[in-house]
């Protein structure tokens, strides 16, 4: 049985301290937010339990400036999520970065797939 790789993918956690990280999972999570509307049903589309999207949305909330995610709770009319104006620049910047990375690093993920054993 042959194994082929696919183009390796570059994963960016950006760690600012004790105020906390952004990575690819919190990008993919506002990624979701954004397309669903819905804080729960992103992170369903994700595996993720309720709670943790919520974790996640809170400490992310706490670790800007302004919050990230504006939400509604639910009732008679439903409730939902949306990005905030600071939500949608943090995402923006985040993969804008993880663009820029990937490309300047070009030559050197090239070299070390090249030292894979299985190509």
């Amino acid at each position: 049985m042959e194994s082929r790789l696919t183009d390796p993918t570059l994963k960016l956690r950006i760690v600012f301290g004790p105020t906390g990280m952004m990575g690819p999972g919190k990008a993919a999570l506002l990624e979701g937010i954004a397309r669903t509307g819905s804080i729960a049903a992103a992170g369903r589309a994700m595996g993720m339990s309720y709670k943790r999207a919520w974790m996640l949305t809170e400490t992310m909330n706490a670790m800007f400036h302004a919050p990230v995610v504006s939400s509604t709770r639910g009732g008679p009319g439903g409730g939902g999520a949306v990005l905030t104006d600071t939500g949608q620049e943090v995402l923006a910047q985040y993969r804008a970065l993880e663009r820029a990375t990937k490309v300047a690093g070009a030559e050197q993920i090239a070299a070390l797939q090249a030292l894979l054993a299985v190509q």
